[in-house]
């Protein structure tokens, strides 16, 4: 069985995907075969993840998802690597309750039976940093915190005046610190870091990174600590119980303006039987020969607004696809792309595909964040009229005009029933970003839509 741990931060910026990564990295690099994960519905994280691994990153959501297909997940992926190291998402005891600890880090942790890291800031804290971690150590007795890490450090003796006390006072050790270096800070923008695809994290940063890591961080405690997480009993609860023959061919957005994609969404429909073929709104002219079904994720559109406009020819072939009743599956970003037109950060105007009514524009003020539960109004690609399922909210673009309940494609059941989305023809866009894995009906069912209007062997 795989080792694993769980790295969590005492609340969200302290560093923890800085840390997480340098990890991952060191290892790596030490020839350690790591599985990566993320906790939570992000995106970009991941893909920090995959550069220091070399493999996917996979997401772990407990609210999103039964907790049965997260550990399916969870073991799939990490049967064939020698360590799964878990990055948190926001304060460890953060998640989808104020009340519970429903789609934290934390349950996450015990339902994975893994040790967990903690990551504190002690750039301006000397020993009160341990009350602090004290504080995380009895708010939950059932979570295992097995060490600590520190970031921010000024120097060895600013060290000196955090660790004795953290350790006389609750017993954990620890494991190493990284100290306050700005090359060590990675630039983000409004949705958080910027994505790898785009190339703009050097490879300075990972090797600095990682040298800061080997000097400073007891990597031998770590392993030893991810060796003595449990294994809990698993069964199959998203993939097929057995090979699936290839019958749908789907095209899937992939490039710079579209990343934004779960690596098991991705798998579960290979494994339901569909081809997925990339290709390239911003720079392809033509849709995959053959494709029988659209799948637009999310991504930043924005940041790309004019030479979306600028590829007409992609314009008209989804254009064509939508008149022939060719499904289309879009989030969020693919929402935007897919409207009449879409105001960027400087409030230019760039014509978008048009198959749908949004007129979309970037917001500096309001940002839209959260989980939703939502129902279906109706039969598309992924789901049955009257079908639910839990999904995720994260966007600064506003809709210059509402959906029309009529043309919509969701309730939103937990914000009074409001409408998302839009329906038109054979297109299914919404603001909701779904892992397929949050109900075992979504990727079948997307295979079988997509499959009558595919030409599979070409």
């Amino acid at each position: 069985m795989t080792s694993s741990v769980v790295i969590a931060g005492v609340r969200s910026g302290v560093g923890k995907t800085t840390i997480a990564t340098g990890i991952m990295g060191a290892l790596t690099r030490r020839g350690q075969l790591v599985q990566p994960f993320k906790a939570g519905p992000d995106y970009i994280d991941p893909s920090y993840h995959k550069l220091a691994c070399g493999v996917p990153s996979r997401n772990l959501d407990t609210w999103l998802m039964p907790h049965q297909t997260v550990l399916e997940l969870f073991q799939r992926a990490g049967s064939q690597r020698q360590i799964s190291i878990v990055e948190g998402v926001m304060g460890v005891f953060d998640g989808h309750s104020n009340l519970s600890e429903e789609g934290s880090t934390a349950e996450l942790a015990k339902l994975l039976h893994a040790p967990v890291i903690l990551v504190a800031d002690a750039s301006k804290v000397a020993r009160s940093v341990a009350a602090e971690i004290l504080g995380y150590q009895q708010f939950d007795p059932d979570l295992r915190i097995a060490g600590v890490i520190l970031n921010g450090v000024g120097s060895p003796r600013h060290m000196e005046f955090c660790q004795p006390q953290i350790e006389a006072t609750t017993g954990i050790p620890v494991l190493g610190y990284l100290p306050r270096r700005d090359e060590l800070v990675q630039p983000e923008r409004h949705l958080g870091l910027i994505p790898t695809v785009e190339g703009t994290v050097a490879r300075h940063w990972y090797d600095t990174l990682i040298a800061q890591v080997e000097e400073t961080i007891d990597l031998d405690r770590i392993v030893a600590i991810a060796s003595g997480s449990k294994s809990a009993e698993v069964f199959t609860a998203a993939y097929p119980a057995e090979p699936q023959p290839k019958r749908a061919r789907i095209a899937i957005a992939q490039d710079m303006a579209f990343s934004f994609y779960y690596q098991d969404s991705l798998d579960l429909l290979e494994a339901w039987g569909a081809e997925l073929v990339p290709f390239s709104p911003l720079e392809d002219t033509s849709l995959p020969q053959g494709a029988g079904g659209i799948y637009l994720g999310g991504g930043f559109p924005e940041m790309f607004g004019a030479e979306l406009a600028a590829n007409k020819p992609m314009h008209e072939a989804i254009r064509k696809a939508v008149s022939d009743g060719v499904p289309v599956y879009a989030e969020c970003g693919g929402l935007m792309y897919l409207g009449r037109s879409l105001d960027d950060l400087d409030g230019a105007r760039h014509t978008m595909v048009g198959v749908i009514p949004a007129v979309s524009a970037m917001s500096h003020q309001r940002m839209t964040l959260g989980y939703r539960e939502v129902e279906s109004r109706r039969d598309g690609p992924l789901m049955l009229q009257g079908q639910r399922v839990r999904g995720h909210e994260f966007h600064w673009s506003t809709l210059e005009e509402p959906p029309d309940p009529d043309q919509s494609v969701y309730k939103v059941v937990d914000q009074d029933n409001r409408a998302d989305g839009f329906q038109v023809g054979s297109v299914w866009a919404s603001y909701i970003h779904i892992h397929l894995g949050s109900d075992p009906s979504l990727a079948p069912r997307f295979v079988e839509t997509c499959a009558p209007h595919s030409s599979m062997g070409l």
